[in-house]
């Protein structure tokens, strides 16, 4: 499929998907979701595709959501279009790995979308925000959901109310991104990372995203019970043999994805 909003680069198991809307600093408008949606589904049932990295520019990741595709818009166009649901549904249906590369402004929806990946590779120049309050409207795509889970209660309010940014070496502390890297070098360290992942057992790949994902939606002891629940079934695989015959036998495991 061609793509008009996004550049899109398989190689070695690994789909790089890059936003690519530089006059408007990758905002997010309808086009690019429903690209981005299909850009996604298609690596998903790629079976040369093991692991998936979404970027943007060095300037920015995503600035937001497209406001000239809404500023006009009422109640019943929102609602009736359910925008954003459809759309943010197709990203987090992926059952493959998705990382998060951020450079430069990560805001509004741009930040939102980072957060609906599995985790977040930082570069220095990284600045994320929920501003959607300067517009007198509340975040959509889940920020005011997945930041408070991620960062806690205080510092989401004070994100989400004020507008203010919050810069990579706080993120990191605040635990919104796994790492940070200097920019020249945010692409490649995510594609290290991403290559690891294609290494491993894909079996137990999806059911560590699956079990990890489990505890943001249900209580503490329903997770322990699915996680429990996974940790058997995948004695069932061949992958367990293989990994564990390696283990003991001090070489490497030769997983194959059964």
């Amino acid at each position: 499929m061609a793509y008009e909003t996004l550049i899109v680069d398989i190689k070695d198991h690994i789909a790089l998907i890059r936003l690519n809307r530089p006059e408007a600093l990758n905002a997010l408008n309808n086009q690019l979701l429903t690209e981005l949606g299909a850009a996604l589904a298609a690596a998903d049932a790629n079976e040369k595709v093991r692991a998936i990295v979404l970027t943007g520019s060095e300037k920015a990741f995503a600035a937001g959501a497209d406001i000239k595709e809404m500023a006009e818009k009422s109640f019943v166009d929102m609602f009736d279009a359910d925008v954003f649901g459809p759309e943010a549904e197709g990203i987090i249906r992926t059952r493959k790995p998705i990382i998060a590369a951020v450079s430069g402004y990560a805001l509004g929806g741009g930040c939102e979308l980072a957060m609906m990946c599995d985790f977040i590779i930082a570069s220095d120049t990284a600045k994320f925000g929920q501003p959607e309050v300067n517009l007198g409207i509340v975040a959509g795509i889940g920020g005011t959901q997945r930041l408070t889970r991620f960062v806690g209660k205080s510092k989401a309010m004070d994100m989400h109310l004020t507008g203010r940014f919050m810069d990579a070496e706080e993120a990191e502390r605040a635990g919104l991104v796994s790492r940070v890297v200097p920019a020249k070098k945010l692409i490649d360290t995510a594609l290290e990372a991403a290559e690891k992942i294609t290494e491993k057992s894909q079996v137990a790949v999806k059911v560590i995203k699956e079990s990890v994902n489990r505890s943001y939606e249900t209580t503490l002891r329903e997770g322990l019970l699915f996680e429990r629940r996974m940790f058997h079934m995948l004695f069932n695989s061949e992958d367990q043999k293989e990994g564990m015959a390696a283990y003991l036998e001090k070489r490497e495991a030769q997983f194959r994805d059964r």
